[in-house]
């Protein structure tokens, strides 16, 4: 079976991580530091805070930016359901725009056109969809115009950059950005993300939130009394001031981030020309077309989603996708639109206004691409389907 995503975990990394769990500790140790610091190093930012997931990532990022109970934020129909989820935990509630039929991300004009009309509207939380960034510079353009925040989502996209050539995460279009370490990611820590930030008092906020809201950092102590023996702070002493969340990456999820971090431009190259083969290999064939128009080199390549107008063939894509399965070859679909979800229906939700969307979920398929993708199993791919097409 190719699946339609897979990690690469060497033995190098597999050795490290037995060391760590052997000999070293587990968890709140000095490599979760280092990891934080190379993730910071590798996309040019001041600080980085890593989490157990990217979903806690988006949730901390929404919960420090304190904005209004209420607040409206606009994100986009096409992601996953943390995206707009993560909103909603910290009270906010999500403004769906439909997406650019040409970069699948949120429409620029539309951002423009939503937040002159509806004052409501505290922060855009753009999704670097499969890897492509958002245009983020015409973004903060309008972000400071409307007084509005931003956290970047880029579970899809690190090691990707924008147009002037700044790596996504760097935050020089934003207040925040999330990163994920998933295992289908560009680099794994199996479960984990990271929040990365150029301001410091978000930073400290971030890494109180991640773990039960304690104060551990160099902020004065409230408790002036508890907090001293003879003018001196007691060595054992912490304060929990404000209510958080046990989002803690381990030390052995952070170890394996270090080392898949060292081989971060070698996944990128090799993303880069598996996506560069699939173009040449499905130019011939008739029914299916890349689904995003964009230039490859700034996108992390993360997902390789292809259009194909189901409507006027022969075969459902529920039948496409079982017969390649079936013929060794696995597929997905890159997502359902987040209104289409019952319980976003049971907020009122709907996709009146989203009809790019819409048609994109439609006609989409998401082909097998990770590293290790050899080109005889990129040729299988395109083989099954065109037969599938074809017959």
């Amino acid at each position: 079976m190719i699946p339609y995503g897979k990690h690469n975990v060497t033995w190098g990394d597999a050795l490290r991580v037995l060391w760590q769990i052997r000999f070293r500790s587990l968890t709140q140790g000095a490599q979760i530091e280092k990891f934080e610091q190379e993730v910071a190093k590798a996309v040019g930012a001041k600080y980085a805070v890593a989490v157990s997931s990217a979903t806690a990532g988006l949730h901390l990022a929404a919960l420090v930016l304190k904005l209004p109970q209420g607040s409206k934020v606009i994100t986009s129909p096409i992601s996953f359901v943390a995206s707009s989820n993560s909103l909603l935990y910290a009270g906010y509630k999500p403004e769906f725009l439909d997406i650019d039929p040409d970069t699948l991300n949120v429409d620029l004009e539309l951002i423009k056109t939503r937040v002159e009309l509806d004052n409501e509207i505290k922060a855009v939380l753009p999704v670097h969809f499969a890897g492509l960034p958002c245009d983020m510079e015409s973004i903060k353009e309008i972000a400071l115009k409307h007084d509005l925040r931003i956290i970047e989502d880029a579970a899809h996209a690190l090691g990707a950059e924008y147009s002037n050539g700044t790596k996504v995460g760097s935050c020089t279009y934003s207040d925040m950005t999330v990163l994920s370490f998933h295992p289908v990611k560009t680099i794994t820590t199996g479960e984990g993300g990271m929040v990365t930030t150029n301001d410091f008092e978000l930073y400290k906020n971030l890494l109180r939130l991640r773990s039960h809201g304690i104060n551990k950092l160099d902020d004065d102590f409230q408790d002036l009394i508890l907090s001293k023996t003879a003018n001196e702070t007691n060595p054992w002493y912490y304060e929990m001031i404000e209510l958080g969340f046990n989002y803690r990456m381990t030390e052995i999820q952070a170890v394996l981030g270090i080392n898949q971090l060292k081989r971060l431009d070698k996944f990128m190259k090799k993303r880069l020309s598996r996506v560069k083969k699939y173009s040449k290999l499905l130019n011939d064939v008739i029914g299916i077309n890349l689904a995003q128009n964009f230039d490859f080199k700034t996108s992390a390549n993360h997902i390789l989603p292809v259009r194909i107008d189901f409507s006027n063939l022969k075969i459902s894509r529920a039948t496409l996708m079982s017969s390649l399965r079936s013929n060794g070859v696995g597929s997905q679909v890159h997502y359902i639109p987040i209104p289409l979800h019952p319980y976003y229906k049971s907020l009122g939700y709907n996709i009146v206004n989203l009809p790019h969307a819409v048609a994109y979920y439609q006609e989409c398929l998401s082909l097998p691409l990770f590293p290790d993708l050899s080109n005889s199993e990129q040729k299988k791919v395109v083989r099954e389907i065109s037969r599938l097409l074809r017959n």
